[in-house]
């Protein structure tokens, strides 16, 4: 008697790797991949999800504020509700968005730092005043 043939495990699909599988640069590289993203635009409403959060990564990485209002009408008309809520908020800073679509400028650095000074200003909490949190954070450097 012939056992069927084992077929490979694979872990469900969670919701940061759909959103890898959506945004990545690259087509999909296996033929898993490509069936996973194939089942996620059989549905209509999945289907505008992917075309508005590809369209979106595209203008960002493209750099092409040109396009960033039509793509704000269409995500404020696409009924979803997370691409409206978002879309309106990008519509609140509407100068900055295109702003940094145009400018090669980032704040990373000045993020980075800050976010190490808090992380280490947790770890301190409740020890001692700033004192010690500045020579820690110069040590630390």
């Amino acid at each position: 008697m012939n056992a069927p043939p084992p077929t490979a495990w694979h872990p469900p699909l969670s919701a940061n790797r759909a959103t890898w599988l959506v945004l990545r640069k690259t087509e999909p590289e296996t033929l898993r991949e490509q069936q996973l993203l194939n089942a996620l635009q059989s549905s209509p409403q999945f289907a505008l999800a992917i075309d508005l959060a590809q369209s979106f990564a595209r203008l960002v990485r493209e750099q092409q504020p040109e396009h960033f209002e039509a793509w704000l009408d269409q995500a404020l008309h696409s009924q979803i509700a997370a691409f409206v809520n978002f879309a309106n908020g990008l519509k609140e800073d509407f100068a900055a968005v295109q702003a940094a679509m145009k400018l090669s400028a980032s704040n990373g650095q000045v993020e980075g730092q800050i976010n190490r000074l808090k992380l280490l200003k947790r770890q301190m909490y409740g020890r001692a005043g700033i004192e010690l949190l500045r020579r820690r954070f110069l040590v630390a450097n």
